[in-house]
């Protein structure tokens, strides 16, 4: 063969070769591209999982924060509903304890008004129902002679009833003597020298008779009010007998002692026959 026939040879095979590391060249080229674009596309989404995972744990942070609120909450509604419910019982008790009482008010009212239906019917006693007790209201011409603290009989036997009555409360009793605003003149006024030494001596007289009879003494105490509180004018001998009187006030177990309880919207009051 001829020097020119193989530098032909030859030419053909080099560019055969270099034809061929072109097409490689390009196909990886091509590849490598699409190997760039996956790996952006992956970095994409990886970025993009990342942004979801943060997001992912700042709600789940929220969701804890928010699960500790409701927890705080519904503990605090466990104790209000344990306070309801101590306190729904406390008022039952109260409500049932309370109805007990009015319910024994009631029949002390009904014995009372039994027992003395003789001197409730002449007018000499009146017994009236309070809002938290009762008050017994009794002149003093059938406990006490004119002008002294000695109990008659007709008194002792009054009281004895009334004490027996008493006996099962639980109330204080206050006992509140009265006069009329007539002075004390002549021998009397050496033994008493005012309405208010009389009218604290009968008190003090009538809390001694409870006592005497079974009422504990410490649910008595007596007060002398004198002429301060009357119930009719003093002009008329009818009106001051009506305020010659002794008031035995039923008052509640518990609270502070004192003045007489405001009167409840009348209930089943007595009163004297024809009024």
């Amino acid at each position: 063969m001829g020097i020119g026939a193989l530098l032909l040879s030859a030419g053909c095979v080099t560019r055969g070769v270099h034809e061929g590391v072109l097409e490689e060249r390009d196909a990886l080229r091509s590849e490598t591209n699409l190997l760039r674009d996956r790996v952006r596309l992956l970095e994409a989404s990886n970025e993009s999982l990342s942004n979801e995972r943060v997001e992912l744990i700042s709600e789940v942070e929220d969701l804890g924060t928010e699960r500790e609120k409701l927890a705080a909450s519904v503990e605090e509604l466990r104790v209000t509903r344990d306070e309801l419910q101590q306190s729904l019982a406390m008022t039952s008790s109260q409500l049932a304890a309370r109805n007990a009482e009015v319910q024994q008010l009631r029949e002390t009212y009904d014995g009372l008004v039994s027992d003395l239906q003789s001197e409730v019917a002449s007018g000499r006693v009146q017994i009236e129902q309070l809002r938290d007790g009762l008050n017994v209201k009794l002149s003093q011409a059938v406990l006490f002679p004119s002008g002294s603290a000695e109990l008659s009989g007709e008194g002792a036997e009054v009281l004895g009833k009334v004490a027996h009555r008493l006996l099962e409360l639980p109330h204080r009793i206050l006992v509140q003597g009265h006069t009329d605003d007539v002075p004390i003149s002549g021998k009397l006024a050496q033994r008493y020298p005012s309405n208010w030494e009389l009218a604290g001596a009968r008190a003090a007289r009538v809390v001694r008779i409870l006592a005497e009879r079974g009422v504990p003494g410490e649910r008595l105490s007596a007060v002398s009010l004198a002429d301060t509180q009357p119930v009719a004018p003093n002009e008329t001998p009818e009106g001051r007998a009506a305020n010659r009187r002794i008031e035995i006030l039923l008052l509640p177990a518990h609270g502070t002692a004192a003045p007489p309880p405001e009167r409840s919207e009348p209930t089943a009051a007595a009163s004297p026959a024809g009024e």
